[in-house]
């Protein structure tokens, strides 16, 4: 049994069709041969666009010359009304700044802060399966429920239960199962001036999301004012100056920046926890090792992330498999040539991990499930080269090392206490939305252990 991935489109269709496959779902609007292509071109009237899938070109893109392929502002059309001008959709000095401000809350001893409202979103999680316990469930509901707890406990100090973090949740769901990664100006360069086609209810929501969000920021505001905030990730942020410029962000940036935080390390978090537990329920012999292995959280300190070997395996092997984010796009600054071909200033370069994750050429046995190829030469070249669910290079996301001990423990904790089934007829479909979920959500049978 091989974990579920889209059908694939025919090799050859007419614009527009593809147009309307592509903002229905990216990942099946995509034909076979990118499973196995080092290079892909693709042409429109109005721009042309290269998918690489050769590791030295992703190399030269992300890592070597990173400044050469900015992020290319048609993924920021259809995000922006959200994330404004967060770190996550900027460039250049200002991508710098953000991220000399940003980075220092996620450094490897810091997170060991977060660890205590990590477990303690977790076990609130697995007391509130307890009700459900022999039903059949929706999985990524659960797990955005756990994910933005997780957000809220780490960067505010509240529970989801709170307030307005509830609000911002509510809000956010509707945001993301209606918006696509891109809209229509990944297609059409459209002029600064022009209205952009957000529909009424998108820019809606974004808008309340971000009032709630500028409330709490507000309220953290004069607590540190105050000497009276908690020593969570927003204070961290917020009372850090740039080393260089000695500012830090203002009332605005600040929003900008929790949108980002809040978008992912709510929703990519929820995708790729929801993904494992759809594995381990088809691979319930992992499963029951992993629970096995959750003993360990008998003592629940940060230490105990280094016993947690093989939920770290699975989880990894799930984001190779369905990477939450599945297609990163840069801009050519300047004339380029690749494989022999001449790339034009001003083309879009698509980086897609969904594609490189499962490479034809690369990986051994590719579409399989086998939390054991890292300790594989195979595996650890693959991981060294083209494994970037996080991205790569300088734009590698700051929140690596956040998800990589968030995903493991929640993994953990809820296979400690519950078994996780399949239900028949119930095969997801992943489909791309702002992350990579199922078609038709991820419905599993949950058992009391």
């Amino acid at each position: 049994m091989t974990p579920p991935k889209p059908t694939p489109r025919p090799d050859k269709v007419s614009l527009w069709r593809y147009m309307k496959l592509f903002r229905k779902d990216i990942l099946s609007a995509q034909p076979q041969r990118l499973y196995r292509a080092w290079m892909a071109e693709f042409r429109t009237p109005f721009f042309r666009s290269y998918l690489i899938n050769q590791p030295e070109l992703i190399e030269t893109v992300l890592k070597k010359r990173p400044d050469d392929f900015p992020k290319s502002d048609r993924i920021s059309e259809g995000l922006r009304p959200l994330l404004g001008d967060s770190v996550f959709l900027t460039n250049g000095e200002t991508w710098k700044r953000q991220r000399r401000i940003i980075d220092p809350a996620f450094e490897g001893g810091r997170l060991k802060d977060t660890f205590a409202a990590m477990h303690a979103a977790g076990q609130a999680a697995v007391d509130r399966l307890q009700p459900q316990a022999g039903s059949v469930v929706e999985c990524e509901e659960i797990t955005s429920h756990i994910a933005a707890d997780v957000i809220f406990r780490t960067l505010f100090s509240v529970p989801i239960e709170h307030e307005v973090a509830a609000q911002v949740f509510d809000k956010f769901h509707s945001y993301q199962r209606e918006q696509p990664i891109l809209n229509l100006a990944a297609f059409v360069p459209l002029p600064k001036w022009l209205p952009r086609l957000h529909s009424r209810r998108t820019r809606k929501n974004a808008n309340e999301i971000r009032k709630l969000i500028q409330h709490l920021t507000a309220e953290r505001a004069e607590l540190i004012a105050q000497g009276q905030a908690p020593d969570d990730l927003a204070t961290k942020i917020m009372t850090t100056r740039d080393p260089e410029t000695g500012h830090g962000f203002d009332m605005h940036e600040m929003v900008d920046q929790v949108a980002i935080f809040f978008l992912a390390g709510h929703e990519t978090s929820a995708s790729a926890l929801a993904w494992t537990l759809y594995l381990m329920a088809m691979y319930p012999e992992w499963q029951d090792r992993l629970a096995e292995e959750a003993a360990a959280l008998d003592t629940p300190d940060f230490a105990v992330m280094s016993r947690l070997k093989l939920s770290r395996d699975v989880f990894r092997e799930a984001l190779r498999l369905y990477p939450p984010v599945p297609m990163m796009v840069r801009e050519a600054t300047c004339p380029e040539r690749f494989r022999d071909r001449e790339v034009l200033k001003g083309a879009q370069i698509v980086i897609s991990p969904w594609h490189l994750h499962r490479q034809e050429r690369l990986w051994d046995c590719p579409d399989a499930f086998d939390p054991t190829r890292w300790e594989t030469e195979n595996g650890k070249t693959c991981q060294r080269n083209v494994y970037i669910p996080f991205s790569a290079g300088a734009r590698v996301c700051t929140g690596a090392g956040f998800a990589m001990i968030e995903g493991p423990l929640l993994l953990s904790m809820l296979l400690r206490h519950y078994r996780f089934e399949l239900v028949e007829g119930q095969t997801p479909v992943p489909v791309a939305h702002l992350t990579v979920r199922s078609k038709d959500g991820i419905w599993l049978r949950v058992v009391e252990r």
